[in-house]
């Protein structure tokens, strides 16, 4: 019997594929439990129509995931930081500060898990942040550290 999947299941496949089992192991395990349908032409075709729309979906994220990524391009936050004699700073700017100026300053909401940072900036003077919007889309954040008043 050809059946749906509609989980993953450890030994036979993942959600969303078609597979052959036994009549037995589909109507006593796969259909009451919920984790598969029969494969039906309706089925199949309702199947068809739910990974054209996941896909058109997915379509509409990453444009607008690229059309973040160009909205952030040139754009600069700025933040200061205390300096003491010979140009050395006390503290560091992370993730978090970042995040909360972008917010602030230009209005956009970025998640600070989204910038790419090896650690927290300790220097003055313009840093390029990279930005991952979406797994396919990187953007690019200038962020000026300047020197407190």
């Amino acid at each position: 019997m050809k059946v749906i999947l509609l989980e993953d299941v450890k030994t036979l496949g993942k959600k969303g594929e078609i597979v052959n089992v036994s009549d037995g192991y589909a109507r006593n395990m796969l259909l009451p439990k919920k984790l598969g349908l029969e494969a039906t032409p309706k089925n199949l075709n309702d199947l068809k129509l739910q990974k054209a729309n996941q896909e058109k979906v997915a379509q509409e994220n990453l444009e607008a995931a690229q059309a973040l990524a160009k909205d952030l391009e040139g754009k600069k936050v700025v933040l200061t930081l205390k300096v003491g004699e010979g140009g050395k700073t006390f503290g560091s700017v992370a993730a978090k500060e970042i995040s909360d100026a972008v917010k602030e300053q230009l209005g956009m909401d970025i998640d600070k898990k989204k910038l790419v940072m090896d650690g927290p900036i300790k220097t003055l003077g313009t840093t390029k942040v990279p930005v991952k919007i979406h797994p396919k889309v990187t953007g690019t954040l200038n962020v000026v550290v300047k020197e407190e008043a």
